[in-house]
């Protein structure tokens, strides 16, 4: 898999993404203020900001974000979404060439994204463009299978999806071995999302590695889904269960 690649792989999924991905815990900003004192005078940067969930976590809570996204159909996406916040401002750039200004950046996030980089590169980057005060953050929502209809989706998805060699991918020893010797702390939070028949086909569809409508498999896969979704809906929806990882990275 190369950049280029990487880059554009949602190009087509933007819509499913925004409608249908989970957002994140509002407690990760408490977080953030009792760990590292974060304000609203800071700066923050959303780096691989997507359609802008993350982004959208701190500009809610007051704060200014500088969302850089290099897929226009998922930058497009977020401007339309968070375009009403005066605080928000949207760059085309990438984790390894962000645009942005020199020791400008107090607080990089990075929120589901860090897999597709280049790790080394992004890192000499997100140096050049922190603070000497500043921090990392980087976040995923681990999707669980703690239960029966997670246990039975996760092998539908796995069925279907094309296999990635995504090592950095919140792993906590290789994320070590990237931002070493500066050190890593962790921490855990919980998201629940429900979703009706439509919205678990719009979440498996906002996955880059199954197939997109229009390829062979494409209504066996949707078929198995929704016999999936009838067996084991309560009320006309499905449980989502995710971990949401967090790692945070102090500039050294």
């Amino acid at each position: 898999m190369n950049i280029p690649d990487a880059t554009l792989r949602f190009s087509n999924r933007a819509g499913q993404y925004a409608l249908y991905r989970p957002g994140y815990p509002e407690a990760i900003i408490s977080f953030l203020k009792n760990s590292i004192g974060l304000n609203p005078a800071q700066t923050i940067a959303d780096i691989g900001s997507g359609t802008g969930f993350f982004s959208g976590l701190f500009l809610e809570a007051g704060y200014d974000v500088n969302a850089v996204e290099p897929n226009d159909n998922m930058r497009s996406a977020a401007e339309d979404n968070l375009g009403m916040y005066q605080g928000f401002r949207s760059f085309k750039g990438s984790a390894e060439a962000t645009g942005l200004e020199d020791h400008s950046v107090d607080l990089i996030t990075v929120a589901q994204a860090f897999h597709w980089f280049r790790p080394l590169e992004a890192k000499k980057e997100f140096e050049r463009i922190l603070k000497p005060s500043g921090h990392i953050l980087l976040v995923w929502n681990i999707l669980q299978h703690n239960t029966p209809f997670l246990a039975a989706y996760t092998r539908l998805k796995e069925k279907y999806s094309e296999i990635l060699p995504l090592t950095n991918r919140a792993n906590l020893e290789r994320i070590k071995e990237i931002f070493y010797p500066s050190p890593v702390i962790t921490h855990s939070f919980s998201k629940v999302q429900y979703l009706n028949n439509e919205g678990i086909r719009g979440h498996l569809s906002s996955f880059s590695t199954v197939p997109e409508e229009g390829h062979p498999v494409f209504e066996q896969m949707t078929d198995e889904l929704d016999m999936l979704f009838h067996e084991y809906k309560e009320d006309g929806a499905v449980r989502i269960d995710y971990e949401t990882k967090t790692y945070l990275i102090p500039s050294v």
